[in-house]
């Protein structure tokens, strides 16, 4: 299994990502440690990941506690029984309507069980999830991040942390992804940690953005 980072673990790794980057030590000087952001793994969370894509993180939340006011308890076997209707009044598009109940419906059938992937490497949680309709990269990543809490991910996909790292760096807004990826390689073995730096620098400065997609 691949490594992840603990409560125990989260402010050493911060401080020796701040050794060998001068910007992430600038970020932890002037606003602090970022939170240690994580959620359970369940059905809900995932749903919640799919909701934040490529809209704002309250916009995402609003419409995750309209389906929880709808069924109480947000299940798969509870969500399937929503009508078309019934979704839109949660603020759920037709297109992530689609993409929620494909998810509910892989895990009811067995196809993906959550509770086996946290004993999986990176990789196969990516090929497993990755064919599942409307789950994405970013989707795997903030899955892996925020809710398996594995410690080497970078996800270039996120355009907060994409345009935080931009800042930060004084790159031109033209880098690439692909260059991107190389500078964020010597954050390794704890680039997630170093993207949760870049998230709450971004949070905690003026410019916002969309999350990814």
């Amino acid at each position: 299994m691949s490594e992840q980072f603990t409560k125990a673990t989260f402010y050493t790794i911060c401080d020796q990502l701040a050794l060998i980057d001068t910007d992430l030590a600038t970020i932890i000087n002037t606003y602090g440690y970022p939170p240690l952001w994580s959620r359970p793994n369940t059905f809900e969370t995932l749903v919640h990941i799919i909701l934040e894509q490529q809209v704002s993180l309250a916009s995402a939340l609003s419409a995750l506690n309209k389906l929880k006011e709808r069924v109480q308890e947000l299940t798969p076997a509870r969500l399937l029984l929503l009508t078309d209707e019934e979704m839109r009044a949660c603020y759920c598009s037709r297109q992530k309507t689609t993409y929620i109940r494909y998810l509910a419906e892989a895990l009811l059938s067995g196809q993906i069980n959550l509770i086996e992937l946290e004993h999986q490497s990176n990789a196969e949680i990516r090929a497993k999830l990755i064919i599942l309709k409307g789950i994405g990269h970013w989707t795997i990543d903030v899955y892996l991040m925020f809710v398996l809490q594995r410690a080497d991910i970078f996800p270039a996909g996120d355009l907060a942390a994409v345009n935080a790292m931009k800042r930060v760096k004084g790159l031109p807004k033209t880098t690439t992804k692909e260059e991107l990826i190389e500078l964020a390689a010597i954050w390794q073995p704890y680039r997630t940690v170093a993207t949760m730096l870049l998230w709450h620098f971004y949070l905690s400065t003026p410019l916002r953005t969309k999350v990814g997609v």
